[in-house]
């Protein structure tokens, strides 16, 4: 199976995923550390895919999304983006209202004490 078949077949069979460098209980860079961060502390279950892990994989999904940096995150195989877009959608509650139109389960309450500690 090629990258990009990898890459197709993950965000497919996953409600939620992350690609990033590291995993969600260990990142390895201060972006892929505070998207992991939102959604372990708002208890969203997802999917983590390492890409230093995979030199192919990493490349692969700069081109599947036609986006350049990492972490990029994935609900129901569509690309939101990436570290500052979800910081923006989480603080906005634009990323409650995604998660909630996608029957992705999330603590509200967590959501909302993001939000107010960043007021």
């Amino acid at each position: 199976m090629t990258a990009q078949e990898t890459i197709q077949k993950t965000v497919e069979d996953n409600d939620v995923v992350l690609f990033m460098k590291g995993n969600k209980m260990m990142p390895q860079c201060g972006f892929s550390s505070r998207v992991a961060g939102v959604l372990n502390f708002m208890g969203v279950e997802f999917h983590d895919v390492n890409v230093l892990a995979d030199a192919d994989i990493r490349q692969g999904i700069k081109d599947f999304s036609d986006w350049p940096t990492i972490p990029q995150l994935y609900v129901k195989g569509e690309f939101v983006g990436g570290c500052d877009i979800i910081t923006e959608m989480t603080l906005s509650g634009e990323l409650d209202t995604l998660f909630e139109a996608n029957g992705v389960v999330f603590d509200k309450e967590k959501a909302e004490q993001v939000r107010a500690a960043n007021a």
